[in-house]
């Protein structure tokens, strides 16, 4: 067995690889940027080494500082988790020739597998069915948009390098091909360092179907059954579950058998996935499945493959690394029960997913439910007063529970989505928690278009109740006594001051006191409910967390900020940090609601800027190139 890993990578997945590496006695060594001096991976860590800047490009994606980092702290592996450098194929050479052990696959295989085109012509040679379409070799506009007319829309461009839905767009008809793929493209040479692109069909009612494959040094290869990640957002999984809902064992043989195939095909060792897409029309069959790509990595997902098979696939990995066999024969693995998992990210669904970054003030699990120990595991990248940094990826966490039957784990997983607590980060937990209670989701008819059929539905949380208002006038009513008693080293008149527009306030509340609030730039009013909870106080904002969702109030004190007195004027300011890759408007046009005006790229993804109603756009301060900051004002529409 090893004695001693580096961990090239950070958040969630570096913490997976330390907890398994020192359960079987392994020295751990973490890597870090100035981002994340502090973060949780590098204070679990047996030793930690700075690599650099925190953009990745200076500090993850440097290949040699990473092995001059593994030599000087004496590691005798390095493990890459996911994204970042684990499919370089000439990192993993660079390890090797470092004299290190490389845990992943052959560099040959990654090769052979991590470019989309020829992974596809590979695998048809081999014998495994692959999705109809165009590979690729001519990369010209005018080669593209003719092999996409001849596919017929709707079309799918794809990156060839990458994963992850970086890259890629669905293309609706023949006057939308070309501006789709030049911003498939910008955001496949941002993520990858390579913007080729290949085109396929695309399938009407696609499942997206992958197989966990695993390989070791002494030839033997095996499966451990499929995942199910068809609940996709802008092609990033949102929740996976494993199995597959309606895999019957006929079509789960056909499918598993394809995948130990297609890693024999390129001798592959270590952990793997083989993606497909599936037809889902006339529900899973075995001639309607067909290859995607292989993941020659760890995949994000890999827990609930874990829960059913009660394996721990990073110990599979650190042993197939340490040259030993396969833990068990294919005969030897059977499904237990079923598991689900969520990713947790910040972002704001209320404002089209934009990421949000800042300070976590408050982040709370449940850990006890019935007096019991929560039954869900929690992958978590942060804990509280952690920083959340424009650099990465925003994902926070994975959430996944296993229970014996599908409606069992949709109810764990629904529940831990609904009671976790995160603030003043914006997070996706209430649009997890109405994902799960989606009757089509629940009885098991789902798909990729799952999430974008339902639009807003799923997305923009309720307005708030009689009882979200109580709480958190409760809470200001009780901050209120509390800086007003003997004790508090505050005027009176000082404190009391905003509550003299409150109908009925006394210090000693009744439960008709009403408080006056902002919600959302707007006034409302709550009143104080002597026995209800009352909400969670940040630096004079009350926060009410109901069924994943959080509600943000604050006083109202009459007075009204600059920004507040122009919101809905069209003013159209710079959400966070990032780089503005194209601006699709001129200072003057008439834009139509939805129109877009610029592109930003932030937390390694494109978001679109567009037009809030139509008007006339006044004022553009946006030029391809120029790096921004957050809240700075980009552009201005006037209604007409």
């Amino acid at each position: 067995m090893l004695k001693s890993v580096l961990i090239a990578n950070r958040g969630e997945i570096a913490r997976r690889v330390i907890r398994t590496a020192k359960r079987l006695g392994i020295r751990t060594v973490a890597v870090y940027s100035d981002a994340d001096a502090i973060a949780l991976h590098v204070r679990e860590a047996d030793e930690a080494v700075h690599i650099g800047a925190s953009p990745a490009k200076e500090s993850y994606l440097r290949g040699d500082k990473i092995i001059a980092a593994a030599k000087q702290t004496g590691a005798e592996a390095i493990h890459p988790g996911y994204g970042f450098l684990s499919e370089n194929a000439d990192f993993a050479q660079g390890v090797i020739d470092a004299g290190l052990i490389w845990i992943g696959p052959r560099p040959d295989s990654i090769r052979a597998m991590g470019l989309k085109d020829a992974a596809k012509k590979l695998m048809a040679e081999a014998g495994v069915p692959t999705t109809p379409g165009y590979p690729g070799e001519d990369q010209s506009e005018e080669r593209l948009q003719k092999e996409a007319d001849g596919i017929g829309y709707p079309v799918l461009i794809k990156a060839v390098a990458g994963g992850g839905g970086k890259g890629m767009r669905k293309v609706e008809k023949n006057g939308d091909f070309k501006a789709a793929l030049q911003s498939a493209k910008r955001e496949a040479a941002a993520a990858f360092g390579d913007d080729r692109v290949l085109l396929e069909t695309y399938v009407q009612r696609p499942r997206h179907i992958e197989v966990q494959v695993f390989g070791d040094t002494h030839g033997n290869v095996v499966h451990l059954f499929e995942r199910d990640c068809s609940l996709q957002r802008r092609h990033q999984k949102v929740i996976e579950e494993a199995p597959a809902p309606g895999m019957d064992e006929a079509t789960r043989k056909a499918v598993t058998d394809a995948a130990v195939l297609a890693a024999r095909a390129v001798n592959y060792v270590g952990a793997g996935t083989i993606e497909f897409i599936a037809d889902a029309s006339e529900g899973l069959r075995a001639d309607r499945v067909w290859f995607m790509e292989m993941n020659t990595r760890l995949q994000v997902e890999h827990p609930v493959t874990e829960e059913i098979t009660g394996q721990d696939l990073v110990e599979w990995q650190l042993r197939v690394a340490s040259g030993e066999k396969l833990p068990l024969k294919q005969e030897e693995l059977r499904i237990n029960g079923w598991a689900m998992e969520a990713r947790l990210y910040a972002e704001d669904p209320n404002t089209g997913f934009l990421p949000s970054i800042g300070k976590i003030g408050h982040f709370y699990q449940a850990d006890k439910q019935y007096g019991q120990p929560y039954p869900v595991r929690l992958e978590s990248a942060v804990e509280n007063r952690d920083d959340v940094t424009p650099f990465y990826d925003p994902m926070l966490a994975k959430l996944v529970a296993h229970a014996a039957t599908r409606d069992g784990a949709i109810a764990l997983l629904r529940e831990a989505c609904e009671s976790f607590e995160i603030a003043p980060v914006k997070t996706n937990l209430g649009f997890l928690a109405r994902c799960l209670s989606e009757t089509d989701f629940v009885e098991g008819r789902l798909d990729t278009n799952f999430i974008p059929a339902r639009g807003d539905d799923l997305a923009i949380k309720p307005p708030p109740s009689g009882r979200v208002l109580a709480a958190a006038a409760k809470q200001f009513s009780n901050q209120a006594k509390k800086r007003a008693s003997p004790a508090a080293p505050h005027s009176l008149s000082e404190i009391i001051s905003p509550w003299r527009r409150l109908d009925g306030f006394r210090l000693n509340a009744s439960a008709e006191a009403v408080v006056q609030m902002l919600y959302n730039g707007k006034a409302c009013t709550g009143r104080v409910e002597p026995n209800l909870t009352p909400a969670t106080l940040l630096n004079g904002v009350a926060y009410v967390f109901r069924n994943g969702d959080v509600y943000e109030f604050t006083l109202d004190t009459g007075e009204r900020s600059a920004d507040e007195a122009t919101a809905g004027d069209g003013a159209i300011l710079s959400p966070m940090p990032g780089k503005i890759v194209s601006v699709a408007a001129k200072a003057g046009a008439k834009l139509k609601k939805g129109d877009p005006i610029l592109v930003l790229e932030a937390m390694k993804m494109e978001h679109t800027l567009t037009a809030p109603f139509d008007g006339k756009l006044t004022e553009l301060n946006a030029k391809a190139g120029a790096q921004v900051s957050e809240g700075v004002l980009l552009a201005k529409l006037e209604k007409e």
